[in-house]
């Protein structure tokens, strides 16, 4: 009987164990299958577009706090032709991109990607963005300089990780039968050329604009060694995402053949000088780690309110771009852009004292932070009502508090107000009882808040704490 009982025991775990390796492997296979369903008529609902790039000089970077890159102007162009916003997330590598893509983290992959069999069972590729062919990377003048594929004999290429660089490599060792070894690394391809250049690798592939415009920064690299011509890369998407795919082919069409897209591909892969001066510039987040000259001060004016450094100085490049003389057509001046009502209120005295100046601003920040701090106790949530009110005045943002409370929102939460706010251009709206400042452009207030909080988002990404 005990025996009896011990091989049925071990029967059910035994099938308990097959289900439970079943399931798992099921789960394995539904994480790369397209169970996410979010096409363009979502994405128009939701209002913007989340897009992946590389953090390179030539895809997206932060310079002098304003962000560039040839996919990220691409990116707004498209965007504001979808008629949404656009948020940005930069990829640790293909992999976890095509990941975050199938797992609707993401609406599309804005990198120069190779069309493969493998890659397009895990995603929709879009018409080609370009055409371009990959070479090697290397230090020239050096002993052991190769001049042909076949010098790679018994020598070590790196290449990043989950691209197309291994297979292309794996094809030369095999046709031509030689010995070498291709080690993948996490890293971006700037990051692997930068590793060359610091001679901690020898070797390493990427795609040919990438090499160009970094061999105008290190006049000691040799990209002249093809490893694979040139191919059509494009963008990607989910593959139940079609109507997205008609969408951005449909812009692509458009795009390819504008002036635009000339002018953009001149200013990063034709005009070197100015590509090398922002990518070695100590103010751009290739190179350096700051994002202004007032770094330091922006750092010590955000610990008396409490702020991340960084959202302190996106707005500021919201409102000045860190110019200390800007003036606006309605008068503001100074990094924060104060009026000359408010510089008074605050005790500023020359508006083009970089330190008098933000501190002005700050004490204004201060004071917006007291005036909702009863009614909006959440600090994050507060943060995006004093943005909207030091945007567009207090009274406006009142009132749509005041309309979301009437028809029975919480107006503690931002984006219950902010409904409220985009409409106070609406005589319906503006004409409510309970409103007290009338007439606003509302929705170019709740803009401002995303476009700041967008910016910080960059910013933290892609420079230090």
């Amino acid at each position: 009987m005990r025996l009896l009982t011990r091989v049925i025991i071990f029967l059910l775990s035994t099938v308990a164990l097959l289900s439970c390796k079943k399931q798992h492997v099921e789960k394995q296979v539904d994480f790369w299958e397209n169970t996410v369903e979010l096409d363009l008529d979502e994405i128009k609902k939701r209002g913007f577009i989340r897009a992946i790039v590389d953090n390179t000089s030539t895809s997206y970077y932060i310079y002098r706090g304003r962000r560039m890159g040839y996919e990220y102007e691409m990116l707004r162009n498209l965007s504001k032709d979808l008629g949404v916003n656009l948020k940005i997330f930069v990829a640790s590598d293909i992999d976890e991109a095509f990941r975050k893509l199938n797992e609707g983290k993401v609406d599309i992959i804005a990198i120069n990607l190779e069309k493969t069999a493998d890659r397009t069972d895990l995603a929709s590729f879009t018409k080609a963005t370009n055409e371009i062919r990959t070479v090697l990377v290397q230090r020239n003048g050096e002993e052991g300089t190769v001049q042909d594929l076949k010098d790679l004999e018994g020598r070590t290429v790196h290449v990043r990780e989950g691209a197309v660089y291994k297979k292309q490599l794996q094809m030369w060792k095999d046709s031509l039968q030689l010995d070498f070894r291709i080690k993948e690394m996490p890293y971006d391809s700037e990051g692997l050329v930068n590793l060359v250049v610091q001679k901690d690798i020898d070797f390493t592939v990427v795609d040919e604009d990438v090499a160009s415009v970094n061999s105008n920064y290190y006049p000691q690299l040799d990209v002249s060694l093809e490893v694979s011509p040139a191919s059509k890369v494009g963008w990607a998407v989910r593959s139940n995402s079609t109507k997205l795919l008609a969408g951005v082919n449909k812009w692509l069409t458009t795009f390819n053949k504008s002036s635009y897209q000339a002018i953009l591909y001149d200013k990063y892969f034709v005009n070197k000088t100015n590509s090398y001066f922002r990518s070695n510039s100590p103010f751009s987040s290739i190179s350096g780690n700051r994002i202004s000259a007032y770094d330091e001060m922006i750092k010590k004016a955000a610990e008396g309110i409490g702020w991340d450094w960084r959202l302190l100085a996106a707005l500021i490049f919201k409102e000045s771009r860190f110019d200390t003389e800007a003036i606006s057509y309605a008068g503001a001046s100074g990094l924060l852009q104060l009026m000359p009502v408010t510089l008074e209120r605050f005790g500023v005295s020359d508006p083009n004292d970089p330190f008098e100046s933000l501190m002005g601003g700050v004490n204004y920040l201060k004071y917006l932070d007291k005036y909702w701090q009863k009614r909006v106790p959440e600090v994050n949530e507060r943060i995006k009502f004093i943005l909207a009110s030091y945007n567009v005045g207090h009274g406006h943002v009142d009132d749509a508090w005041r309309l979301a409370l009437k028809d029975g929102y919480n107006p503690s939460e931002w984006d219950n107000v902010a409904i409220f706010l985009k409409q106070k251009s609406n005589p319906e709206i503006y004409r409510d009882p309970v409103v007290k400042s009338g007439y606003a452009k509302g929705h170019v207030a709740v803009n401002y808040v995303e476009d700041v909080y967008g910016l910080f988002e960059s910013y933290k990404v892609l420079v230090e704490p």
